[in-house]
């Protein structure tokens, strides 16, 4: 198992332009990005579910580690 981040970015319904990320960190069993990629859309529709006033306009799965890292 491996920690992934599922980066989200989301807007405020009433002011559409008001955006920021949200950062999500789980576990999956084959700890890869294309493992996130597989899982994601989900994830996303339930996060979205209980955040009824953002709306996800962009997501990317990263590995915790990597973030931060310049290359």
């Amino acid at each position: 198992m491996g920690l992934i981040q599922l980066v989200l970015t989301v807007c405020a319904l009433a002011q559409p332009s008001v955006c920021e990320e949200r950062r999500l960190t789980y576990s999956i069993e084959s700890g890869s990005l294309f493992g996130c990629m597989m899982q994601a859309q989900p994830m996303i529709a339930q996060w979205a579910g209980e955040h009824p006033s953002l709306r996800v306009t962009r997501w990317r799965c990263v590995l915790p580690e990597a973030e931060g890292k310049k290359i």
